[in-house]
């Protein structure tokens, strides 16, 4: 028998604004670890519930030092997200 293991996504930064603002959120057990370890932690519950919200230029910085620890993270515009799987009427 053989497994196929698929990489799930660790964290996911959806753009919100036109400033290029994102909403950071936790995918996987892994991804919320790794942020835990570079949060404060009374910025764990914000986390927790994908309430944190970095700039740009922050996330830039997110992506290069999580993928450099492995993880797998994805950016998204909001509005991307709504093509992919539009709201039902």
């Amino acid at each position: 028998m053989f497994l196929i293991q698929k990489k799930l996504m660790d964290i996911c930064l959806i753009t919100i604004d036109n400033n290029l603002n994102k909403s950071l959120q936790p995918k996987s057990a892994i991804g919320m670890l790794w942020l835990q370890t570079h949060f404060e932690n009374d910025q764990w519950e914000a986390l927790s519930n994908s309430t944190v919200i970095i700039s740009e230029e922050n996330s830039q910085l997110l992506i290069e030092d999580a993928t450099n620890a492995g993880l797998d993270i994805k950016c998204f515009s909001d509005i991307s997200i709504l093509d992919v799987f539009p709201k039902n009427n």
